[in-house]
Protein backbone atom coordinates (compact mmCIF):
# COMPACT_ATOMS: atom_id res chain seq x y z
CA UNK A 1 0.00 0.00 0.00
CA UNK A 2 2.85 2.38 0.80
CA UNK A 3 4.52 1.57 -2.52
CA UNK A 4 1.26 2.23 -4.38
CA UNK A 5 0.93 5.56 -2.59
CA UNK A 6 4.50 6.52 -3.50
CA UNK A 7 3.94 5.51 -7.14
CA UNK A 8 0.69 7.51 -7.31
CA UNK A 9 2.25 10.58 -5.69
CA UNK A 10 5.48 10.64 -7.69
CA UNK A 11 4.39 9.34 -11.08
CA UNK A 12 0.76 10.49 -11.29
CA UNK A 13 0.66 13.68 -9.20
CA UNK A 14 4.23 14.94 -9.67
CA UNK A 15 4.39 13.63 -13.23
CA UNK A 16 7.89 12.17 -12.92
CA UNK A 17 8.88 9.18 -15.03
CA UNK A 18 9.73 5.81 -13.51
CA UNK A 19 12.47 5.48 -16.16
CA UNK A 20 14.47 8.48 -14.95
CA UNK A 21 16.99 8.71 -12.12
CA UNK A 22 15.06 11.60 -10.57
CA UNK A 23 11.79 9.65 -10.61
CA UNK A 24 13.43 6.60 -9.02
CA UNK A 25 15.13 8.71 -6.35
CA UNK A 26 12.01 10.71 -5.41
CA UNK A 27 9.88 7.54 -5.33
CA UNK A 28 12.44 5.89 -3.03
CA UNK A 29 12.43 8.95 -0.77
CA UNK A 30 8.66 9.08 -0.27
CA UNK A 31 8.28 5.31 0.06
CA UNK A 32 11.00 4.93 2.69
CA UNK A 33 10.00 8.08 4.57
CA UNK A 34 6.42 6.91 5.06
CA UNK A 35 7.47 3.33 5.82
CA UNK A 36 10.11 4.29 8.39
CA UNK A 37 7.95 6.89 10.13
CA UNK A 38 5.15 4.35 10.55
CA UNK A 39 7.59 1.72 11.80
CA UNK A 40 9.27 4.16 14.17
CA UNK A 41 5.98 5.24 15.71
CA UNK A 42 4.51 1.79 16.25
CA UNK A 43 7.79 0.29 17.45
CA UNK A 44 8.17 3.23 19.86
CA UNK A 45 4.65 2.59 21.18
CA UNK A 46 5.46 -1.12 21.55
CA UNK A 47 8.66 -0.35 23.43
CA UNK A 48 6.75 2.08 25.63
CA UNK A 49 4.30 -0.68 26.54
CA UNK A 50 7.13 -3.11 27.18
CA UNK A 51 8.98 -0.58 29.34
CA UNK A 52 5.76 0.07 31.28
CA UNK A 53 5.02 -3.58 32.07
CA UNK A 54 8.14 -5.63 31.52
CA UNK A 55 10.32 -5.86 34.63
CA UNK A 56 13.26 -4.30 32.80
CA UNK A 57 14.76 -3.10 36.09
CA UNK A 58 14.99 -6.75 37.19
CA UNK A 59 16.54 -7.71 33.86
CA UNK A 60 19.07 -4.89 34.12
CA UNK A 61 20.01 -5.88 37.66
CA UNK A 62 20.33 -9.50 36.57
CA UNK A 63 22.63 -8.59 33.68
CA UNK A 64 24.74 -6.33 35.86
CA UNK A 65 25.01 -8.53 38.96
CA UNK A 66 25.30 -12.02 37.43
CA UNK A 67 28.30 -13.43 35.63
CA UNK A 68 26.88 -14.61 32.33
CA UNK A 69 30.27 -15.10 30.63
CA UNK A 70 29.19 -13.28 27.48
CA UNK A 71 25.83 -15.02 27.18
CA UNK A 72 24.02 -11.67 27.45
CA UNK A 73 25.67 -10.53 24.21
CA UNK A 74 24.64 -13.73 22.46
CA UNK A 75 21.04 -13.39 23.67
CA UNK A 76 20.87 -9.78 22.47
CA UNK A 77 22.39 -10.74 19.13
CA UNK A 78 19.94 -13.63 18.69
CA UNK A 79 17.08 -11.28 19.54
CA UNK A 80 18.38 -8.92 16.87
CA UNK A 81 18.49 -11.77 14.36
CA UNK A 82 14.83 -12.72 14.88
CA UNK A 83 13.46 -9.16 14.76
CA UNK A 84 12.59 -8.12 11.18
CA UNK A 85 13.87 -4.55 11.40
CA UNK A 86 16.18 -2.45 9.24
CA UNK A 87 18.88 -0.26 10.79
CA UNK A 88 16.65 2.82 11.12
CA UNK A 89 13.67 1.02 12.64
CA UNK A 90 15.98 -0.74 15.13
CA UNK A 91 16.77 2.62 16.75
CA UNK A 92 13.56 2.81 18.88
CA UNK A 93 14.37 -0.61 20.34
CA UNK A 94 17.90 0.60 21.01
CA UNK A 95 16.45 3.65 22.78
CA UNK A 96 14.13 1.38 24.76
CA UNK A 97 17.06 -0.73 25.95
CA UNK A 98 19.02 2.38 26.92
CA UNK A 99 15.98 3.82 28.74
CA UNK A 100 15.69 0.62 30.73
CA UNK A 101 19.33 0.76 31.78
CA UNK A 102 20.43 -2.34 29.85
CA UNK A 103 24.26 -2.30 29.55
CA UNK A 104 25.34 -0.38 26.46
CA UNK A 105 27.44 -3.23 25.05
CA UNK A 106 24.40 -5.52 25.12
CA UNK A 107 22.29 -2.92 23.29
CA UNK A 108 25.03 -2.60 20.68
CA UNK A 109 24.99 -6.37 20.16
CA UNK A 110 21.31 -6.06 19.27
CA UNK A 111 21.82 -2.95 17.12
CA UNK A 112 24.58 -4.61 15.07
CA UNK A 113 22.78 -7.88 14.37
CA UNK A 114 19.20 -6.64 13.92
CA UNK A 115 19.58 -5.15 10.42
CA UNK A 116 22.08 -7.78 9.24
CA UNK A 117 20.03 -10.95 9.74
CA UNK A 118 16.29 -11.47 9.26
CA UNK A 119 14.12 -14.32 8.04
CA UNK A 120 13.33 -12.77 4.63
CA UNK A 121 17.00 -12.19 3.82
CA UNK A 122 17.88 -15.70 5.02
CA UNK A 123 15.24 -17.23 2.73
CA UNK A 124 16.49 -15.18 -0.22
CA UNK A 125 20.12 -16.06 0.55
CA UNK A 126 19.22 -19.73 0.71
CA UNK A 127 17.54 -19.60 -2.67
CA UNK A 128 20.31 -17.58 -4.29
CA UNK A 129 23.52 -19.01 -2.81
CA UNK A 130 22.69 -22.32 -1.12
CA UNK A 131 22.87 -23.65 2.41
CA UNK A 132 26.62 -23.31 3.04
CA UNK A 133 26.84 -19.60 2.20
CA UNK A 134 23.59 -18.90 4.05
CA UNK A 135 24.81 -20.58 7.25
CA UNK A 136 28.12 -18.72 7.07
CA UNK A 137 26.29 -15.43 6.58
CA UNK A 138 23.83 -15.99 9.46
CA UNK A 139 26.43 -17.25 11.91
CA UNK A 140 28.85 -14.46 11.02
CA UNK A 141 26.11 -11.84 11.44
CA UNK A 142 25.32 -13.12 14.93
CA UNK A 143 28.99 -13.41 15.88
CA UNK A 144 29.60 -9.90 14.59
CA UNK A 145 26.95 -8.65 17.02
CA UNK A 146 28.36 -10.67 19.92
CA UNK A 147 31.99 -9.64 19.38
CA UNK A 148 31.16 -6.06 18.45
CA UNK A 149 28.88 -5.65 21.46
CA UNK A 150 31.48 -7.17 23.78
CA UNK A 151 34.28 -4.92 22.50
CA UNK A 152 32.13 -1.78 22.58
CA UNK A 153 30.84 -2.70 26.01
CA UNK A 154 34.40 -2.71 27.38
CA UNK A 155 35.04 0.86 26.18
CA UNK A 156 32.89 2.66 28.80
CA UNK A 157 30.99 4.64 26.16
CA UNK A 158 27.95 5.67 28.24
CA UNK A 159 29.26 9.24 28.71
CA UNK A 160 28.99 9.70 24.93
CA UNK A 161 25.23 9.16 24.78
CA UNK A 162 23.38 12.36 23.84
CA UNK A 163 21.77 14.67 26.40
CA UNK A 164 18.41 13.86 24.74
CA UNK A 165 18.75 10.19 25.66
CA UNK A 166 19.83 11.07 29.19
CA UNK A 167 16.70 13.17 29.61
CA UNK A 168 14.55 10.31 28.28
CA UNK A 169 16.21 7.97 30.79
CA UNK A 170 15.43 10.35 33.65
CA UNK A 171 11.83 10.92 32.54
CA UNK A 172 11.27 7.19 32.01
CA UNK A 173 12.57 6.33 35.46
CA UNK A 174 10.40 8.97 37.16
CA UNK A 175 7.32 7.92 35.19
CA UNK A 176 7.85 4.23 35.95
CA UNK A 177 8.15 4.99 39.68
CA UNK A 178 4.90 6.97 39.59
CA UNK A 179 3.00 4.23 37.74
CA UNK A 180 4.37 1.56 40.08
CA UNK A 181 3.22 3.45 43.16
CA UNK A 182 -0.26 4.34 41.86
CA UNK A 183 -0.98 1.07 40.00
CA UNK A 184 -2.27 2.98 36.95
CA UNK A 185 -4.20 0.84 34.45
CA UNK A 186 -3.05 0.17 30.90
CA UNK A 187 -5.70 2.40 29.28
CA UNK A 188 -4.72 5.31 31.51
CA UNK A 189 -1.05 4.76 30.65
CA UNK A 190 -1.63 4.43 26.90
CA UNK A 191 -2.04 8.18 26.08
CA UNK A 192 1.26 8.92 27.82
CA UNK A 193 2.95 6.03 25.99
CA UNK A 194 1.64 7.32 22.63
CA UNK A 195 2.79 10.87 23.43
CA UNK A 196 6.26 9.58 24.33
CA UNK A 197 6.38 7.59 21.08
CA UNK A 198 5.43 10.66 19.06
CA UNK A 199 8.04 12.68 20.95
CA UNK A 200 10.71 10.19 19.88
CA UNK A 201 9.55 10.28 16.25
CA UNK A 202 9.38 14.08 16.25
CA UNK A 203 12.81 14.29 17.82
CA UNK A 204 14.48 12.25 15.08
CA UNK A 205 12.33 13.38 12.11
CA UNK A 206 14.87 15.77 10.59
CA UNK A 207 17.59 13.10 10.80
CA UNK A 208 15.30 10.58 9.09
CA UNK A 209 14.58 12.99 6.22
CA UNK A 210 18.25 13.86 5.73
CA UNK A 211 19.35 10.23 5.86
CA UNK A 212 16.70 8.95 3.47
CA UNK A 213 17.44 11.84 1.13
CA UNK A 214 21.07 10.72 0.96
CA UNK A 215 20.01 7.14 0.36
CA UNK A 216 17.52 8.19 -2.33
CA UNK A 217 20.21 10.14 -4.19
CA UNK A 218 22.53 7.14 -4.16
CA UNK A 219 19.68 4.83 -5.14
CA UNK A 220 18.73 6.89 -8.18
CA UNK A 221 21.95 8.43 -9.46
CA UNK A 222 24.83 5.94 -8.92
CA UNK A 223 25.85 4.85 -12.45
CA UNK A 224 25.27 1.22 -13.41
CA UNK A 225 28.50 -0.80 -13.25
CA UNK A 226 30.18 1.70 -10.92
CA UNK A 227 30.76 -0.80 -8.12
CA UNK A 228 31.81 -3.70 -10.34
CA UNK A 229 34.67 -1.60 -11.72
CA UNK A 230 36.30 -1.31 -8.30
CA UNK A 231 35.34 -4.54 -6.52
CA UNK A 232 36.89 -7.16 -8.79
CA UNK A 233 38.81 -10.10 -7.36
CA UNK A 234 42.08 -8.66 -8.72
CA UNK A 235 41.89 -5.64 -6.42
CA UNK A 236 43.22 -6.51 -2.96
CA UNK A 237 41.59 -3.35 -1.61
CA UNK A 238 38.19 -4.49 -2.86
CA UNK A 239 36.88 -5.47 0.61
CA UNK A 240 37.56 -2.13 2.38
CA UNK A 241 36.43 -0.29 -0.75
CA UNK A 242 33.16 -2.24 -0.72
CA UNK A 243 32.55 -1.06 2.86
CA UNK A 244 33.38 2.55 1.95
CA UNK A 245 31.08 2.46 -1.08
CA UNK A 246 28.28 0.92 0.98
CA UNK A 247 28.15 3.49 3.79
CA UNK A 248 26.37 6.28 1.80
CA UNK A 249 23.72 3.81 0.64
CA UNK A 250 20.59 2.64 2.41
CA UNK A 251 18.62 -0.59 2.06
CA UNK A 252 17.39 -3.42 4.24
CA UNK A 253 18.90 -6.89 4.02
CA UNK A 254 16.08 -8.29 1.89
CA UNK A 255 16.36 -5.42 -0.57
CA UNK A 256 20.12 -5.75 -1.07
CA UNK A 257 20.26 -9.55 -1.62
CA UNK A 258 19.30 -9.27 -5.34
CA UNK A 259 22.10 -6.71 -5.77
CA UNK A 260 24.58 -9.10 -4.16
CA UNK A 261 23.42 -11.85 -6.51
CA UNK A 262 24.19 -9.59 -9.48
CA UNK A 263 27.60 -8.71 -8.00
CA UNK A 264 28.55 -12.38 -7.62
CA UNK A 265 27.28 -13.19 -11.13
CA UNK A 266 29.57 -10.47 -12.50
CA UNK A 267 32.64 -11.94 -10.81
CA UNK A 268 32.83 -10.04 -7.52
CA UNK A 269 34.10 -12.44 -4.81
CA UNK A 270 31.50 -13.68 -2.36
CA UNK A 271 33.31 -12.29 0.69
CA UNK A 272 33.54 -8.83 -0.89
CA UNK A 273 29.86 -8.96 -1.82
CA UNK A 274 28.83 -10.01 1.71
CA UNK A 275 31.00 -7.26 3.24
CA UNK A 276 29.25 -4.77 0.96
CA UNK A 277 25.85 -6.09 2.03
CA UNK A 278 26.70 -5.95 5.74
CA UNK A 279 27.95 -2.38 5.43
CA UNK A 280 24.88 -1.26 3.45
CA UNK A 281 22.41 -2.58 6.03
CA UNK A 282 24.48 -2.02 9.16
CA UNK A 283 26.60 1.10 8.56
CA UNK A 284 24.54 3.38 6.32
CA UNK A 285 24.73 7.17 6.47
CA UNK A 286 20.97 7.30 7.10
CA UNK A 287 21.56 5.21 10.21
CA UNK A 288 24.34 7.58 11.28
CA UNK A 289 22.13 10.64 10.87
CA UNK A 290 19.40 8.96 12.90
CA UNK A 291 21.86 7.83 15.59
CA UNK A 292 23.05 11.45 15.91
CA UNK A 293 19.97 12.11 18.01
CA UNK A 294 20.96 9.26 20.33
CA UNK A 295 24.77 9.47 20.39
CA UNK A 296 27.51 12.05 20.11
CA UNK A 297 29.56 12.07 16.89
CA UNK A 298 32.46 10.54 18.82
CA UNK A 299 30.38 7.54 19.84
CA UNK A 300 29.00 7.15 16.30
CA UNK A 301 32.56 7.19 14.98
CA UNK A 302 33.68 4.54 17.48
CA UNK A 303 30.63 2.38 16.71
CA UNK A 304 31.02 2.63 12.92
CA UNK A 305 34.79 2.20 13.02
CA UNK A 306 34.63 -0.92 15.22
CA UNK A 307 31.89 -2.59 13.18
CA UNK A 308 33.52 -1.62 9.87
CA UNK A 309 36.79 -3.23 10.97
CA UNK A 310 35.04 -6.49 11.85
CA UNK A 311 33.13 -6.45 8.54
CA UNK A 312 36.35 -5.96 6.57
CA UNK A 313 38.09 -8.80 8.42
CA UNK A 314 35.03 -11.00 7.80
CA UNK A 315 35.09 -10.14 4.10
CA UNK A 316 38.71 -11.24 3.73
CA UNK A 317 37.99 -14.42 5.69
CA UNK A 318 34.96 -15.25 3.52
CA UNK A 319 37.04 -14.75 0.36
CA UNK A 320 39.47 -17.36 1.66
CA UNK A 321 36.91 -20.01 2.57
CA UNK A 322 34.21 -19.49 -0.08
Amino acid sequence: MIQRFADWLVYDIFGLSADTSLGIAVNFFFYDTVKILILLFFISVLMGIINAYFPIERLRNYLVTHKMYGLQYLLASLFGAITPFCSCSSIPLFIGFVKGGIPLGVTFAFLITSPLVNEVAVAMFLGSFGLKVTLIYVISGILLGVIGGFVLGKMNLSPYLSDWVRQIQADSSAQADEWEKEHISFFKRLPSIVRDAWRIVRGVLIYILIGIGIGAFMHGFVPEGFFEAYLSKDNWLAVPLSVIFAVPMYANAAGIVPVIQVFVAKGIPMGTAIAFMMAVVGLSLPEATLLKKVMTWRLIGIFFGTVALFIILSGYLFNLIL
